[in-house]
């Protein structure tokens, strides 16, 4: 297979409000359970759809979802009129697909997705969504016993060529299960690693690292590259990724095979942004990271208010300065696609409303917890006027 060089966490959507008061605004009293009336229902109808707007530019416009919020009456019609990428919020993460019974009967990494996986993949093929995979190794939300013999927690790590086995079949196991199951085509972009770097540049300390070494990175792109199909753009996906551009930019010159031909077609742009973030040195990074060549792509968008560690209650004027960044932010990827100094193809938001997201005491999403748009939306949809300009 040919590459060539190409121009957080929650476990479930939840129903229980936040403790922050609504937006100014919404017309929906403080504790409300997220239920929309008749009227809003078809208020929220005329929206102009994310995906609608990104299309013009030649993005894809992606949310991360659940198994609830698919079957939710309130969630899906928003999901469908908005978007027309998703990624699985969970249930394609390593500690979801890994069977251990499996696994132990054997004597290797088994990869079987359970029926929450299965249920969005079928959801999607139904509604002629395109998706994102997330994500293969990482750190987090991986098994232990996958790293130690007999796969038993008690007993010592296994070695570097076992470690690499595993891996090789995590990897040809996921791609395996995705043709078995008949949904290969449903993906144009998979993050083969997460989280790999450091902000003051070294490589983040794990189980993947310790046991293998420095080139665990090298040899998970590899096996990607081996068995994902051609069709599927192989990403590296992190956070912070302004403050590690650099790191991130030597990095990827290293994953290349004995040819000197490109492992890797990508790097995931996380933004997990906060309004008293620098957008411009933001902004800089994403040029930066752009001169790699490789596709960008924004993976699991949100802008909380205030910064990290201190939220910021969602007044109204907290909430028009957040429609204004999500408008530049939008508008600066936008420009940037248009005038080709940025290959890019998709962005993604982790989540779409306040009430569900991961970091929902910072307010970060464009929809309020009454699944309201926000002046963020209208940002994001570029939109000035109501976007909190004055």
């Amino acid at each position: 297979m040919k590459r060539m060089m190409t121009a957080f966490l929650c476990s479930a959507l939840l129903l229980t409000a936040c403790a922050d008061a609504a937006p100014a605004g919404s017309s929906v009293s403080d504790g409300q359970s997220g239920t929309q009336s008749e009227e809003q229902a078809e208020d929220q109808a005329e929206i102009k759809g994310l995906k609608d707007v990104f299309a013009e530019h030649g993005i894809k416009a992606g949310c991360c979802v659940s198994g609830f919020a698919i079957n939710s009456r309130n969630i899906e019609p928003i999901l469908l009129q908005q978007f027309n990428s998703v990624t699985a919020e969970n249930s394609m993460k390593p500690d979801a697909i890994l069977s251990k019974a499996d696994s132990l009967a054997e004597g290797t990494l088994v990869v079987k997705y359970g029926s929450e996986a299965q249920s969005i993949l079928a959801w999607a093929k139904e509604n002629g969504l395109s998706m994102r995979g997330h994500t293969l190794i990482w750190y987090n939300q991986t098994p232990d016993w996958i790293f130690h013999e007999d796969f038993d927690t008690q007993k010592p790590f296994v070695g570097r060529d076992e470690m690499l086995s595993r891996m090789e079949s995590l990897i040809k196991g996921n791609f395996e299960e995705l043709d078995a199951l008949g949904y290969t085509d449903l993906f144009y972009a998979y993050d083969v690693v997460n989280e790999g770097w450091m902000e003051d540049g070294t490589m983040r300390k794990n189980n993947w690292y310790d046991i293998i070494g420095e080139d665990y990175i090298w040899y998970a792109f590899y096996y990607a590259d081996k068995y994902a199909p051609e069709s599927i753009d192989l990403y590296y996906n992190d956070y912070n990724e302004q403050y590690k551009a650099d790191s991130l930019c030597r990095f990827v010159n290293t994953l290349v095979d004995e040819d000197g031909r490109y492992l890797i077609d990508g790097i995931g742009l996380q933004a997990h942004l906060f309004t008293d973030d620098d957008l411009n040195i933001y902004l800089k990074g994403v040029d930066k990271l752009a001169t790699t060549g490789l596709k960008l792509q924004v993976t699991e968008l949100d802008l909380g208010l205030g910064s990290y560690g201190s939220p910021k209650e969602p007044s109204e004027d907290m909430l028009k300065e957040q429609g204004r960044y999500y408008y530049e932010l939008i508008n600066g990827l936008l420009e940037r696609a248009d005038a080709g100094t940025i290959n890019m193809d998709a962005i993604v938001f982790w989540g779409f409303s306040d009430l569900t997201s991961w970091r929902a005491e910072y307010s970060p999403m464009l929809f309020d917890k009454t699944f309201q748009p926000k002046y963020a939306y209208y940002g994001a949809v570029q939109e000035k006027d109501k976007a909190g300009y004055e």
